[in-house]
């Protein structure tokens, strides 16, 4: 099967006071359609930069980045990205916040009746259909990721881009949103591209995991395969060693063979 993204020999370097600071060098990295894959690492290791890249909201100082065998030249519709900020605007209902980015896609070419459809259907996929009139400061800190969610799932991207979405969150929200990541990921065999700091949420949600090694100048020090079945149970996998393994394997990379680098 043909890789919906190619990264090859990227690098990426920005002007400092200082002068030159490397951020990635060396990254070749190839994602399947319908694959979910999580970027670990310290602070510091280029996670947000590399999908940054992937994004199209800043481009590689050397290297070449292609979605679906184009080269990316910017943003783009058919990669749709989740950050940690929901980003909604204040001034518009959830259901305006959804229907703000099916109108930039699909605005040109459907009617009033199938564009509402797809919000509504993105706002039910997220059980957030009851909160359809509701404003963001009305809503909780989850519900607003939930519409940042569905926002993102209703444009249909190529590929899902999220940087730490659930990073702010308390532990027992994030782990309903996990779960319901899971879900949906399973339902619309999305591709998803994740930054987390979360070794948990990465084994969770992942069909690999791509670890990074440690800035300045980081690169990929080693790539996990996760074959857990799905659709997954948090509390099936708790008693799972699989998951014990794979959770290990993270943690021997990031705090042994990365820490002993860094002393």
């Amino acid at each position: 099967m043909k890789p919906l993204v190619k990264i090859e020999n990227i690098g990426q370097t920005f002007d400092t006071k200082s002068g030159k600071f490397t951020a990635l060098r060396d990254i070749n990295l190839d994602i399947s359609q319908g694959e979910v894959v999580s970027l670990i690492g310290h602070s510091g290791c280029g996670k947000s930069t590399l999908l940054n890249l992937i994004a199209g909201l800043t481009l590689p100082s050397s290297g070449v980045l292609l979605c679906a065998d184009r080269e990316i030249p910017g943003p783009g519709p058919e990669r749709a990205v989740v950050f940690q900020n929901h980003s909604l605007l204040p001034w518009m209902t959830c259901f305006g916040n959804v229907m703000l980015g099916v109108e930039q896609v699909f605005g040109r070419k459907e009617g009033k009746v199938k564009l509402r459809a797809r919000v509504e259907a993105a706002l039910e996929m997220v059980h957030m259909a009851h909160a359809t009139h509701k404003y963001p400061h009305e809503i909780s800190g989850g519900m607003k990721q939930r519409i940042g969610i569905a926002r993102a799932f209703a444009m249909e991207p190529k590929i899902l881009l999220m940087d730490e979405p659930f990073g702010a969150l308390d532990a027992l929200t994030r782990a309903s949103l996990q779960d319901e990541m899971n879900g949906v990921m399973t339902k619309t065999g999305a591709t998803v591209v994740m930054v987390t700091h979360d070794v948990d949420e990465a084994v969770l949600l992942s069909d690999r995991i791509v670890m990074m090694t440690n800035g300045p100048a980081a690169t990929i020090g080693e790539i996990l395969s996760v074959e857990l079945e799905r659709p997954r149970d948090r509390l099936v996998l708790a008693h799972d060693p699989k998951f014990a393994e794979y959770r290990a394997a993270v943690f021997e990379f990031l705090y042994r063979k990365q820490m002993k680098k860094a002393a």
